[in-house]
């Protein structure tokens, strides 16, 4: 089954809590760009993505577009990627936030990943149908939530119950990390947080925040060449 419609889903356990975790690498000014993301500090920020063991791992549309062009482009689709893959249970399921069908024609890009069970998408009932029939045709599951937008909370409902973990892992930029906070979806922040001073070009990961969260540390770990892992829990 390749759709799930939140207007006739029942979660099957109402008391369940997923976990959910903010992962990025930002410079000590908290920058999210304008660094050099070198093997080694891409190393690293996997590393601590790894640490949190088998999750959802989560990101936005427009991050996922850029790290196509990032990481080689788009290679040719081709008949396998019409088709669910059969790949180690061990293996993360990859979900996207794509209601504008941003990644259409694209997604075999991470279907094709040897880390990647399958992707996932997020879309809302206002997602063009030519985009659900293209998901269709390829048994790529998907979940529509929410009239325009994507209900983040709902969609996360449904994936807890669905699927085989109950943390979900959010690796993305401003846009979707900030609307999770704002709206009260986080439970934990991990931050890898580089020696370097971006200055002027610098654009805070933190920048959208409606209001201030307060936070507990869980962890700190200092990792040769002055990185640091910092782990906060939010305090509700």
């Amino acid at each position: 089954m390749a759709l799930i419609t939140i207007k006739y889903i029942k979660t099957m356990n109402d008391n369940k809590k997923t976990r959910v975790v903010m992962q990025n690498t930002i410079s000590l000014d908290g920058s999210f760009i304008n660094f050099e993301t070198s093997q080694e500090v891409m190393g690293l920020h996997y590393q601590i993505v790894g640490s949190f063991g088998k999750v959802l791992y989560l990101f936005g549309s427009n991050t996922a577009k850029v790290a196509i062009e990032m990481f080689g482009g788009l290679t040719p689709e081709t008949k396998d990627d019409f088709k669910r893959p059969q790949k180690s249970e061990d293996l993360s399921y990859w979900v996207v936030v794509d209601s504008e069908a941003v990644l259409k024609e694209k997604l075999h890009f991470y279907r094709q990943s040897e880390y990647c069970r399958d992707i996932i998408v997020l879309v809302s009932e206002s997602t063009d149908k030519s985009y659900l029939d293209y998901l269709k045709e390829r048994e790529y599951d998907f979940v529509v939530a929410g009239e325009k937008q994507v209900d983040l909370k709902k969609s996360f409902d449904v994936l807890s119950d669905r699927y085989e973990t109950n943390t979900i892992l959010v690796d993305s930029g401003r846009g979707l990390t900030n609307a999770m906070l704002n709206q009260g979806l986080v439970d934990e922040i991990s931050l890898l947080v580089l020696p370097v001073i971006v200055g002027e070009k610098s654009e805070n990961l933190f920048s959208n925040i409606a209001k201030q969260v307060k936070l507990t540390e869980l962890k700190e770990k200092t990792f040769p060449g002055g990185y640091v892992h910092l782990h906060y829990k939010i305090f509700k």
